[in-house]
């Protein structure tokens, strides 16, 4: 049955099916011809005609300025008006000295070409505007500024370039000029600390209307062809860009991720509102794998040599019962992924002693280290280790689920975050299963020994083999093969989404498959998970490794693609 669509009182009323049925339809066809043409006649004007700006231009012009699109809404610009003669006189000035200085450091001819150029019409423009960024709030506090704290600063570009626009339309000429130490305009107009100028915009009716920008008119240079500053994908590596990185998978394309949004826009239901799960959903949907019921558990096992160096709580003898118990069905893993409706693969990717029967087998034969002296594997153990994992999951398509176990692999772990991430040992490395502060001071100075051994700049094959595991292998091979067959893969905790990092690392396109299970409390998880771009579904404070928690994420994600396939449709 279909009910009528619940059309909000505010915000976009438009629904999914209108917007894919007509993408072009927030167009503005009348008004775009305008947009292009003021965009074109757009000048630097430098003389002006002394008569006053009406205050309601003025005020239209600022209003688009403030219209501009700010990183995180900050909304840093401020614009401090100049009408008095003096404060405008002082500007000048100041911008006389600046053009001799510039001159000075030019070749004699072009020196005598620049001193020709009228720069400026600060003292002729009836107003001046001072556009200033305020960056006193902290980066981190903003959206978006942590990776780039200088988006305040073109987020007042783009005001600027909107009062510039603005007053083209209105028939006023701007003029941007820099001609001035930051500091002296700063001092000027009274600036606090840590409010930065951009420069002075004059502002008046033009006294010239020039056909072209000024620069080219004089000679100075020309306006570049669009197609040689266009660059498709990346930097040409013929011109000093590194070569583009291998890759053999590729994510959901964009037709199936906007198709599975569109498809949820259809439910009775606001939009977004099983929160974290619903993005969720829409990656296993976009996947393809929206009808899925069921899946698979992947528990790798493995014992390390490095458990000698007294880094972990539990003796070499707690991964084989462990395996044992999952075998019959009855740890703490397979239990969890039986109450979920998970089947379960074991798989012995080196556990000490003779194989366990009912394991899936897939043990490295060459040497193996124990990280702070000797690499952990082989490069042709990780290779085939790698495959291993590749072929499991192409036999359990749909939904895996993966899990580890193996006395001191939270240390394994802390070494190849260490080395994949190059972070700093400390900041990885964890208490783990059950240790106190003499096992954690062990663990540390082991990481920090093998990362100082390995040396930086791995790549993830090599990061494997010096510091890794074989289970961790094996699941960064389930990874790459269950994203080469669009299968949505839930991660358990720490040394599982380390795994992942590596697959990723490997393949960049294998990220669209990846569901974070849990936030475990293991030190580094929230390091790796932010590598990966992964929000968890839980956060239990989980401590008990063998997939439990990726299993019980699994189940919650099972509910939510019922709850999808079975929430009523809108018409």
């Amino acid at each position: 049955m279909s009910y009528p669509r619940p059309v909000p009182v505010i915000g976009d009323a438009t629904s999914a099916a209108e917007r894919a049925g007509d993408p072009a339809g927030w167009a503005m066809p009348e008004e775009a011809g305008g947009l292009y043409a003021v965009v074109a006649a757009r000048r630097d004007v430098r003389r002006y005609r002394p008569d006053p700006v009406p205050d309601d231009v003025l005020q239209r012009v600022l209003a688009a300025g403030h219209s501009a699109p700010s990183v995180g809404h900050s909304q840093p610009w401020r614009f401090v008006v100049v009408r008095d003669p003096a404060v405008r006189d002082r500007a000048a000035v100041l911008t006389d000295r600046e053009r001799l200085r510039q001159a000075a450091q030019l070749e004699p001819d072009a020196a005598r070409r620049l001193l020709d150029l009228q720069l400026e019409g600060v003292r002729e423009a009836p107003l001046g505007i001072v556009v200033c960024c305020d960056r006193r709030t902290p980066a981190a506090g903003v959206l978006g500024r942590a990776t780039f704290p200088d988006a305040d600063l073109w987020s007042c570009a783009a005001a600027i370039q909107n009062l510039w626009l603005a007053a083209r339309a209105e028939g006023l000429g701007m003029g941007w000029v820099t001609l001035f130490r930051p500091e002296e305009l700063a001092g000027l107009v009274g600036l606090p600390d840590g409010v930065a100028t951009l420069g002075w915009l004059c502002l008046g009716w033009p006294d010239e209307r020039p056909p072209a920008p000024g620069l080219q008119r004089a000679g100075w240079s020309r306006r570049l062809p669009l197609s040689a500053v266009v660059v498709e994908d990346r930097w040409p590596a013929d011109d000093g860009g590194p070569p583009a990185p291998p890759s053999h998978l590729r994510a959901p394309g964009r037709e199936a991720v906007v198709g599975a949004r569109d498809e949820a826009d259809r439910l009775l239901t606001p939009p977004g509102s099983l929160g974290v799960l619903d993005r969720a959903v829409d990656r296993v949907v976009a996947l393809g794998r929206g009808g899925v019921t069921g899946g698979t558990l992947v528990l790798a096992a493995a014992d390390h040599p490095v458990a000698a160096l007294g880094v972990s709580a539990y003796g070499g003898s707690v991964t084989r019962d462990v395996v044992r118990a999952a075998l019959a069905g009855t740890s703490v893993g397979t239990t969890a992924a039986a109450a979920a409706g998970l089947g379960t693969v074991v798989v012995d990717a080196g556990v000490d002693g003779d194989p366990l029967p009912g394991a899936v087998g897939a043990r490295p034969v060459g040497p193996r280290g124990d990280l702070a002296s000797a690499p952990a594997l082989t490069g042709d153990d990780v290779a085939r280790l790698l495959d291993a994992g590749r072929t499991l999951a192409a036999a359990h398509p749909g939904l895996l689920a993966l899990g580890e176990a193996g006395v001191g692999n939270t240390t394994v772990a802390a070494a190849l975050a260490a080395g994949l991430l190059g972070a700093d040992p400390a900041e990885v490395t964890g208490l783990g299963a059950g240790a106190d502060s003499d096992v954690l001071e062990r663990k540390r100075a082991v990481v920090a020994a093998a990362v100082a051994r390995a040396g930086g700049g791995l790549d993830p094959a090599t990061a494997l083999a010096e510091l890794g595991g074989p289970e961790l292998a094996v699941l960064a091979g389930v990874v790459l093969g269950a994203a080469a067959d669009r299968s949505a893969v839930v991660l358990d905790g720490f040394a599982v989404s380390v795994a992942a990092l590596a697959a990723v690392q490997l393949e960049p396109g294998v990220q669209a498959c990846l569901v974070a299970g849990q936030r475990s409390r293991e030190r580094g998880h929230d390091l790796v998970l932010q590598a990966l771009g992964l929000e968890p579904l839980l956060d239990l404070r989980l401590r008990a490794g063998e997939g439990a928690g990726a299993a019980l994420a699994a189940g919650l994600l099972l509910d939510g693609l019922r709850v999808r396939r079975g929430t009523a449709r809108v018409g």
